[in-house]
């Protein structure tokens, strides 16, 4: 007689924030998965929905909130996690049918609330996740949390209070981790923390094993064991503390993409004392031309804020002078925004709201031309190109080394019919506009 298994119940998973939020939700999916779970994509077919919240800005908070209300309305049964997880008490009370609010990476307690909320059938014996666990980017890229926290106090940032000090993980933990996920099909690791170039201050550089040698718990040592996995390796969230310098020969060897992310926020050290962080930007603008005269190709991107308090007109004039000086391949811009708990809101001269605007218009604009200056010079050449997306067309997109996913530019191929999701193909460029490149493969 055939014997019939019970159905698991299904959950469903409504991931918000940066892709350290993505990395959690992963995890939290993967340790689901084992204990028996099936996965649901819609709320309709959902006995729990789980809405993993952002908190960094009031915007993502309201985004959360938003979030939390449709899966109310459409579900019913539903767990919050997250940095919102800090605001229980409001969530509760605004939604006084949530069934649980914990808190960013606390994965036990979601993974409790949930077999509490919808208990696994007693006979129910669905073990089937992959060693590289379940993931919510595409087969072949993947996000490596090296660490958790930060010891950074920004002024404009609460993500300490969210998530903490800075945790970092064993070195042998996260190059398994990245072993398994290349074996699984994984072409692109996107290593990612709160503070890359801090991974490991904490545990004082403590070395471990992997494959009969001692790796130090150092970005350094990290990246170079990383690029020899095989797979493209790509450095966000940057410091640009003192040994970032010794990365860049990893660069220029091929061991790891030349690309660095690098969260400048500002240039005036007016400025960036009222944000407390590091006021050295003369020095990273001759860090920088040092970085291109040993690898040429290196694209930096970063992030920039407009109309912090106490920005003045000359501040602002001297951050578009040295973006001009130092020519970032790609940048994104903030408009200042007060959050909940920062310090930076109890400081004087907040910038009125037009002015933040006209300010952020005139950055857009120009790194919009340097962006475009940089791409054009890229006409002719030949580059390395993965593979995101095929169409029935013929045409496929894809990125080059210089274009991280979803944040960066994209290059549109023709005549790319014969190709796959994941490959990585040399690629010759023919065009180019502001933040796009467009070209053919060479085979």
């Amino acid at each position: 007689m055939a014997t019939t298994l019970p159905s698991p119940p299904k959950i469903g998973m409504v991931s918000l924030g940066c892709p350290k939020n993505l990395v959690d939700s992963e995890r939290i999916l993967t340790k689901l998965r084992s204990d028996g779970y099936a996965m649901s994509p819609d709320y309709a077919g959902a006995d729990v929905v789980l809405v993993n919240t952002c908190g960094f800005l009031d915007s993502a908070k309201e985004e959360s909130l938003e979030a939390i209300g449709e899966a109310i309305a459409e579900n019913g049964r539903v767990i919050v996690t997250g940095c919102m997880g800090k605001e229980a008490e409001m969530i509760r009370a605004k939604f006084p049918g949530i069934l649980a609010v914990t808190g960013a990476h606390q994965y036990e307690e979601v993974v409790g609330a949930v077999h509490t909320a919808a208990p696994m059938p007693p006979s129910a014996f669905l073990n089937l996740v992959p060693e590289s666990g379940l993931k919510l980017t595409p087969r072949h890229y993947s996000y490596l949390k090296i660490s958790e926290g930060c010891n950074h106090r920004c002024a404009f940032c609460i993500i300490p209070s969210l998530r903490g000090d800075l945790v970092s993980r064993r070195p042998d933990a996260i190059l398994r981790e990245a072993e398994k996920l290349i074996e699984a099909g994984t072409r692109e690791l996107l290593v990612i923390s709160q503070d890359t170039s801090a991974y490991g201050v904490d545990i004082r550089h403590q070395p471990r094993m992997w494959h009969g040698q001692e790796v130090r718990a150092h970005m350094t040592d990290l990246s170079r064991e990383l690029g020899k996995l095989g797979a493209w390796v790509r450095l966000h969230y940057v410091y640009p503390y003192p040994h970032v310098d010794q990365v860049i020969p990893l660069m220029a060897e091929g061991l790891i993409l030349p690309y660095l992310d690098i969260p400048f926020q500002h240039a005036s050290r007016n400025v960036l004392k009222l944000m407390k962080r590091p006021a050295n930007e003369t020095k990273v603008l001759e860090r920088i031309k040092t970085w291109r005269t040993i690898a040429p190709d290196i694209a930096i991107r970063s992030t920039f804020v407009v109309g912090f308090p106490g920005e003045t007109e000359d501040d602002f004039a001297y951050l578009m002078d040295w973006l001009e000086e130092a020519q970032l391949d790609r940048v994104g811009a903030f408009r200042f925004e007060p959050v909940e708990g920062a310090a930076a809101n109890d400081l004087p001269n907040h910038v009125p709201e037009e002015i933040k605007e006209e300010r952020y218009a005139r950055l857009m604009e120009l790194t919009a031309r340097i962006s475009a200056d940089k791409l054009q010079a890229k006409v002719g050449r030949t580059l390395d190109v993965i593979i995101d997306a095929v169409d029935e067309e013929g045409g496929a997109t894809g990125r080059s080394k210089a274009d991280a996913p979803e944040i960066d530019g994209e290059v549109f191929l023709r005549d790319a019919g014969h190709l796959s999701v994941g490959d990585i193909v040399a690629v010759k460029i023919e065009d180019a506009d502001e933040h796009d490149l467009y070209g053919v493969p060479t085979v």
